[in-house]
């Protein structure tokens, strides 16, 4: 599946059964919520800190790709075409970075 698949298959999805997309500044708060989700899983996975009692093992594909349904949602609704966004993030990092990581 391509960025533009995806992004063409979760505008199909709000408009089947989200109805409408939610505002700007509410996808942005969602996505800050679904961040922290996958900072806990890491946190407790790969970190010093122990899960709680209360929590149960969640999934990090399952949060990654929640995550990426509210990234897509934003690009969206601000009209941003993620594949071509990717590629010149690339291109300015390839170009900015080319040789800083190479002596680490």
């Amino acid at each position: 599946m391509t960025i533009k698949d995806v992004q063409s298959k979760v505008d199909s999805w709000i408009k089947e059964y989200g109805v409408k997309y939610f505002s700007e500044l509410t996808n942005m708060a969602l996505l800050t919520e679904e961040v922290g989700e996958v900072a806990r899983i890491i946190a407790r996975r790969y970190g010093e800190q122990t899960p709680k009692n209360t929590e149960t093992e969640s999934e990090l594909s399952d949060e990654l790709a929640d995550v990426i349904f509210v990234v897509v949602c934003l690009a969206n609704q601000t009209g941003i075409d993620l594949e071509d966004a990717i590629e010149k993030n690339i291109l300015k990092k390839t170009e900015r970075d080319r040789y800083r990581h190479q002596n680490r």
